[in-house]
């Protein structure tokens, strides 16, 4: 019999790429022995995206369509691309087209050849992008590791392929705040990288500013390790020590002469801000991590799906 692969596309204001992306993608997928579907993912665009896709699924039934009720993130939507899988295989890419999909048959054989669970791409070089992306992406990778318990590969996102088995385990998973790569990596079995090279963007501009680089850091640093409260703990301990030190100081020398109680009021500032930042730093530290508990136990749903098409049954195609 033979093995089945869905390619699951997350996407978010892509019209201007869209048709190229599907192009491509079913060119690939027309030359593999495998049964394929592609699986769209319309994170609540408000371009043409969604009308683009549709008219893909109404011509192609082995194009599929899960439309969001709005935009809830790039994470949430290649989330709700894994809930609906259930081929042997998936490869994740995003519709930009930097993740060139010619390479999925070497991603398929690589997986045959070396009996792997998940086959990671690595890329080795970053085309289109400036320096402060690569240089900040870099640093990320490298200080996620440091923090991290779990050893995550570097320089790589979530443009991978992926087995049944990390399908199934993950789809077990219930937290909201999720880190995919992370996730996949948290899970085990054998994982194996693929080296390639990084496209420039087809068209259009990155999903992905500073801002939600930014937010993607700090989730997976907080669903990830447990390092940060340690620090924050760690600080606590030594500006305890070092407060204990400068105050059995203080009191020798006021015995033994050789301090003045009218001088070091600089230092006595300094340290006054230094101590008090100590503390913000670690109420921020630990508030982080009570918010993301507190968006746990709220237990809202991680999306909301507005319609889906050629998932076979008639309340799959209507507005939920």
């Amino acid at each position: 019999m033979n093995k089945s692969l869905s390619v699951i596309v997350p996407c978010f204001n892509e019209e201007e790429v869209i048709e190229e992306s599907y192009r491509r993608i079913k060119n690939v997928l027309s030359k593999l022995e495998l049964s394929t579907q592609i699986i769209f993912i319309n994170d609540g665009s408000i371009d043409r995206t969604e009308a683009l896709l549709s008219g893909f699924s109404s011509k192609d039934k082995n194009v599929k369509l899960i439309s969001f009720s709005r935009n809830f993130g790039h994470q949430k939507a290649v989330t709700a691309g894994l809930n609906h899988c259930t081929s042997d295989m998936a490869v994740i890419i995003d519709a930009d087209l930097q993740d060139p999909p010619e390479i999925i048959p070497d991603l398929i054989k690589t997986m045959q050849d070396t009996n792997a669970q998940v086959v990671y791409c690595v890329r080795k070089s970053r085309k289109g992008e400036g320096i402060f992306k690569k240089l900040s992406a870099k640093a990320f990778y490298r200080l996620l590791n440091f923090f991290s318990e779990v050893k995550l590969p570097v320089d790589t996102g979530d443009f991978r392929l992926i087995d049944k088995s990390i399908i199934r385990e993950f789809n077990q998973m219930h937290e909201k705040g999720k880190y995919i790569r992370g996730l996949v990596s948290w899970i085990g079995f054998k994982q194996v990288p693929f080296y390639y090279e990084r496209e420039a963007r087809f068209a259009g501009e990155t999903k992905y500013p500073f801002s939600k680089m930014l937010k993607l850091a700090t989730t997976s640093l907080l669903y990830f390790s447990t390092k940060p409260l340690k620090l924050a703990t760690a600080l606590g301990f030594f500006s305890v020590i070092f407060s204990l030190i400068l105050g059995a100081w203080s009191i020798l020398g006021k015995i033994m002469g050789f301090t003045h109680a009218n001088s070091g009021w600089t230092s006595l500032f300094v340290l006054i801000i230094f101590f008090g930042g100590v503390q913000l730093l670690t109420i921020g530290i630990v508030g982080s991590y009570i918010g993301n508990l507190f968006d746990e136990i709220k237990n809202r749903p991680e999306y909301i799906i507005d319609k889906k098409m050629n998932f076979g049954t008639k309340e799959d195609e209507e507005s939920i």
